[in-house]
């Protein structure tokens, strides 16, 4: 008979999840007012594991948590992995597990189901300053997991100088479905089309809560993929797509919407926050402003990316582990992380100071409100994924045959 930790690391080895999207981050100024009772921090050293896209982000996290280490007296380190996925499920099924990682919410609903990771954020001392959203996102079973370290949302990207040469102000930046496509077609010139965005459900879903929809119940127990409002969502998608007006950023030979925007390949495009780094270090000289998305028959929706961080159940050091987690999340750190690399915080107390300090990213954060999360219960990605595939074709299929298939898929998914 396994004993459940054996159970745990047996399940670890044939977990097999996507990655979460590493943020770039730069500077220190990390210490403050957070940390909470570092007595009672522990003896034993923490290990803390990242996912980053460059050197920025790994060497804020550092700065952070050696911060939080001088002051709290207890040993920390952080390695940046280079595939967090395999590591992750690596030191899990090893028995070794970093005490403190990067989680994102379909490594929650994996790790939590075999126990692998300790549902501690109920006990800390700011887990009312979370946003009600983000809350959600990791609450598994009942249960508040991990804390949330930040947010992301869509929102719409405009090229201003493509919008003022098509002879467009203020007066016209679209709140509405039937605007977004007027302004598409205006803006379509030469090699420069409207609009463009990635062929993927983490964008074109972004549609199914403007038309009122969702992937999932409430209680994220029933699939509602092929429900009346998304189908009229989808539909609205693919009508853009084959009015021309409206392109996939692979289509343009771009390898995500940023970069078609960038490149102008296309003069607005649907995005997350993150893509300010990305201009600011590629195309630098692409003047924009973001604006909300906008909305649709049922009113504004938009989708919300995030990641926890996750401490271990197998964690040596758990209360050590969990006084770094507050001052990680705590205002003065998450404000710190804003103004190194423009992520949103993730706790409502930093959320005016946010605003005042980044007013192009007033959109990004409004998002937060009313955004909604992909599905995260186990076995989720791999519908995603086949969605993905299927929007390829979307021009060329019906909307309501793709959806059909996927609520197939996902009832099935939620059943087991």
């Amino acid at each position: 008979m396994k004993t459940p930790r054996a159970s745990r690391l047996a399940a670890a080895i044939t977990i097999c999840i996507s990655g979460a999207l590493g943020l770039s981050a730069c500077g220190s100024g990390f210490a403050g007012s957070e940390t909470k009772n570092s007595s009672d921090a522990g003896s034993g050293p923490i290990s803390v594991l990242i996912g980053a896209s460059g050197e920025a982000e790994g060497n804020a996290v550092k700065s952070a948590v050696a911060d939080w280490s001088k002051t709290s007296g207890t040993e920390a380190s952080v390695k940046v992995a280079s595939d967090l996925v395999q590591e992750l499920s690596q030191g899990f099924a090893s028995g070794k597990p970093a005490d403190v990682f990067y989680l994102s919410p379909d490594q929650l609903s994996n790790y939590a189901a075999n126990g692998s990771v300790e549902p501690y954020a109920d006990t800390l001392a700011n887990k009312d300053d979370f946003q009600p959203s983000l809350v959600k996102a990791f609450t598994y079973d009942g249960k508040f997991y991990c804390a949330p370290k930040d947010s992301s949302t869509l929102s719409l990207v405009i090229n201003t100088d493509l919008w003022q040469a098509a002879g467009l102000t203020d007066a016209d930046i679209p709140t509405t479905w039937d605007e977004l496509e007027a302004a598409a077609k205006k803006l379509t010139s030469g090699n420069t089309v409207g609009l463009a965005f990635s062929p993927e459900t983490a964008r074109v879903a972004a549609f199914f809560p403007q038309a009122g929809g969702s992937l999932l119940s409430s209680d994220g127990k029933t699939a509602t993929v092929n429900s009346a409002e998304n189908v009229e969502a989808l539909t609205f998608v693919k009508k853009m797509l084959t009015d021309g007006a409206v392109k996939y950023s692979s289509d343009l030979g771009a390898g995500w919407g940023g970069e078609a925007f960038g490149k102008q390949l296309s003069a607005m495009t649907i995005e997350g926050n993150w893509i300010e780094g990305a201009l600011s270090k590629d195309f630098p000289n692409v003047k924009y402003r973001t604006v909300e998305l906008p909305a649709g028959p049922e009113g504004k929706g938009t989708l919300q990316f995030t990641n926890c961080w996750g401490i271990a159940a197998d964690s040596k050091n758990k209360p050590a582990a969990k006084a770094l987690v507050e001052q990680l999340t705590g205002t003065t750190t998450q404000m710190a992380f804003a103004k190194a690399f423009g992520v949103m915080p993730s706790v409502k107390s930093a959320e005016a100071g946010f605003k005042k300090e980044f007013p192009a990213q007033e959109a990004s954060i409004a998002g937060v409100e009313y955004a909604q999360t992909l599905p995260s219960q186990p076995g989720a990605a791999d519908v995603l994924k086949d969605f993905d595939a299927k929007l390829a074709s979307l021009r060329t299929s019906d909307p309501k045959a793709i959806l059909d298939s996927l609520q197939t898929e996902m009832t099935a998914t939620l059943s087991k």
